[in-house]
C-alpha cells in the first residue's frame, strides 16, 4: 500500500518537525526544498498526499498545484504563512483540498491529513462508484465524466461539486453546505469560491435545452441539480 507523503517546504525546520510527525503515523515522508523537486518528486513516487507551502524557490505552492491538478487528484494541502481570504480562495479554487496557516501545531497537520484521507477511505460496500442520468455518466474512481458520450475535463472540486449535486437531484445546497460536504471542513473564508467553481463547471458542461437535467441557482439559498420531466 503507498504510505508515501510529500512535503514541500523551503523551511528545514518545518521539513524535519512534519516529517518526524508523518513518520510516527505510520507515514514515509518524502522531502521536497523547492517547488521543481516537489514535482519531480510527486511524478516519480505518486505520494498519498502533498503538503505544499506556497512561498517556495524556483516554483511556489500554487503553481506547482496547478500543474499536478492538469493530470491527478492527490490530495493536497496547502500550508503558508499568508492568512488572508485572497489567498486562501485562490489556494482553495485552484484545486487544494485543505489549507493550513503557520504558525500551526504539527497536531493540527496530521488531524487534516487523516481528515483528508478518511474521505477518501469509503468502503467498498458503501460506495456507488457510477451515477447515471440520462446523457450523464459520473465515476468517481477514477474522476471521469462523459456527457452524451464525450469525456469532460473538470478539476477535481468541480468534479466533486458535480458529484454531490447529481447524487442528490432536487436537493437545494447552500453555499456553506457545498464548502462544507466538499472541502470538508468549517470554512470560514469567501462562500463566492462556490459560485466560482459552479460557474466554471456549467461552461464546461455546456449545459443545453436538450438535456434533461440542470444545474439551477436557487436565487438567496444555492444550488440544486433539477431532472427535468420529459
Amino acid at each position: 500500500m503507498n504510505k508515501y507523503l510529500l512535503i514541500a517546504d523551503d523551511n528545514d525546520g518545518i521539513l524535519d518537525i512534519l516529517s518526524t510527525y508523518v513518520t510516527k503515523e505510520g507515514f514515509l515522508p518524502l522531502i521536497a526544498h523547492d517547488g521543481e523537486e516537489a514535482l519531480k518528486m510527486f511524478k516519480e513516487y505518486k505520494p498519498l498526499l502533498m503538503l505544499l507551502d506556497v512561498m517556495m524557490p524556483k516554483k511556489d505552492g500554487f503553481t506547482v498545484c496547478k500543474e499536478i491538478r492538469e493530470t491527478s487528484t492527490i490530495p493536497i494541502i496547502m500550508v503558508t504563512a499568508k492568512g488572508e481570504d485572497g489567498d486562501r480562495i485562490m489556494g482553495l479554487d485552484i484545486g487544494a483540498d485543505d489549507y493550513i496557516v503557520k504558525p500551526f501545531s504539527p497536531g493540527e497537520v496530521m488531524a487534516r491529513i487523516r481528515a483528508v484521507l478518511r474521505r477518501l477511505d469509503i468502503p467498498e460496500g458503501q460506495r456507488e462508484d457510477i451515477i447515471c442520468h440520462p446523457g450523464l455518466k459520473i465515476n468517481i474512481s477514477d474522476y471521469e465524466v462523459i456527457i452524451y458520450e464525450k469525456p469532460v475535463s473538470l478539476t477535481k472540486k468541480e468534479f466533486e461539486i458535480l458529484w454531490l449535486l447529481a447524487s442528490n437531484p432536487g436537493k437545494v445546497f447552500s453555499r456553506d453546505n457545498l464548502l462544507n460536504s466538499v472541502w470538508g471542513y468549517e470554512y470560514f473564508g469567501d462562500a463566492r469560491t462556490v459560485d466560482t467553481h459552479i460557474k466554471r463547471l456549467r461552461s464546461k458542461i455546456n449545459i443545453s435545452e436538450t438535456f434533461s437535467w440542470d444545474i439551477k441557482t436557487i436565487w438567496g439559498v444555492g444550488y440544486k441539480f433539477e431532472v427535468k420531466n420529459v
